[in-house]
């Protein structure tokens, strides 16, 4: 791809953007069709690979391979793709016992725990800094995705995920000395 090209991309040129994924998306679609276990899935990563790639195509080296970059981004889209199918598996096959927990948790003598614990939460949300708060608010009580998350604090995504991580360890951190 040459530089042009690339500048073309970063002026909103949608032609170029189509030109850019028609290029390039049949090899990383095979890529990740050899990888993973549905052809949906792999339909559906290789639209989130270009839409990083867009995203963060001013990042780009100029010296930078392009190919062995989209590679790079879908490799680590798989990684994240089996990361969360695990954590869903392990989750999905707790459910009985979650179930039980969820109905002895509602039991009246529990509320004085819940109490307890909802205000050790308080304490150590109170206990970090304002942007971990912000952060964890946003993406705990909000709801929010870390792509939402980076367009309403101005960040890129690497750096919003980076700052959400940074966000757990000191919430872990000040919740972990209050109970010592």
């Amino acid at each position: 791809m040459s530089l042009s090209f690339i500048k073309r991309i970063l002026k909103g040129d949608s032609k170029a953007v189509i030109e850019f994924y028609k290029s390039y998306s049949p090899k990383i679609l095979s890529y990740l069709s050899n990888k993973l276990p549905h052809p949906e899935d792999a339909q559906e990563l290789t639209n989130d690979v270009f839409l990083e790639a867009i995203d963060s195509l001013s990042f780009l080296q100029k010296e930078q391979n392009v190919s062995a970059w989209l590679y790079r981004i879908a490799h680590n889209k798989m990684v994240d793709f089996y990361r969360k199918k695990k954590i869903k598996s392990i989750l999905l096959s707790q459910i009985p016992f979650l179930q039980i927990i969820d109905s002895e948790i509602n039991q009246p003598e529990f509320e004085f725990e819940k109490n307890k614990i909802r205000d050790s939460i308080e304490t150590a949300l109170h206990n970090i800094s304002e942007k971990y708060r912000r952060i964890l608010r946003l993406h705990y009580e909000e709801g929010l995705s870390i792509k939402k998350i980076a367009v309403i604090l101005n960040l890129s995504f690497k750096a919003t995920e980076s700052l959400l991580f940074r966000a757990r360890q000191s919430f872990k951190l000040a919740y972990t000395v209050q109970h010592e």
